[in-house]
């Protein structure tokens, strides 16, 4: 984001030349193990961190666990118990968290997904790469998804 001012009066070039800036945005959440400092606050995620954590939340998080947002989260849990043999299903994973991604988390560009389903384990790995807006910074989360028996 930019914002332009323009200069004092005691510019000579008052009308041509503007000063351009931009405004460096800081991330934080809480941190969601709620795990307290020595103070008795609890600690927080910043930058990459927030971000990371939310897009984790955020993929981890089953269809209407969240109340009055049915289509929050990317409900991968609910795939596990799918067909064997759908070929598919990868494809749907993908699609799902791109989707999730896009609309409930501005703060992170998806760079690379990469879903492989392994049937005989009963388990789903997730590999997103991801960049955080306004950095420069790349994060990678990996995440594997199982049914118990």
């Amino acid at each position: 984001m930019s914002t332009t001012r323009v200069l004092s009066v005691e510019d000579a070039r008052l009308n041509q030349t503007t000063l351009v800036t931009t405004r460096n945005v800081e991330y934080k959440d809480l941190d969601l193990t709620f795990t307290a400092k020595g103070s008795g606050e609890i600690y927080k995620k910043v930058d990459a961190a927030a971000v990371k954590q939310a897009v984790k939340t955020l993929i981890t998080t089953n269809r209407f666990d969240k109340p009055f947002k049915p289509d929050f989260g990317a409900d991968i849990r609910g795939l596990l118990f799918e067909l064997v043999d759908d070929p598919d299903i990868e494809y749907e994973i993908d699609e799902r968290i791109r989707q999730n991604i896009n609309r409930y988390e501005p703060r992170a560009k998806v760079l690379d997904l990469v879903v492989n389903s392994q049937p005989n384990n009963n388990s789903i790995s997730v590999r997103l790469e991801f960049q955080v807006i306004n950095t420069e910074e790349i994060v990678t989360l990996t995440t594997n998804f199982s049914r118990l028996r």
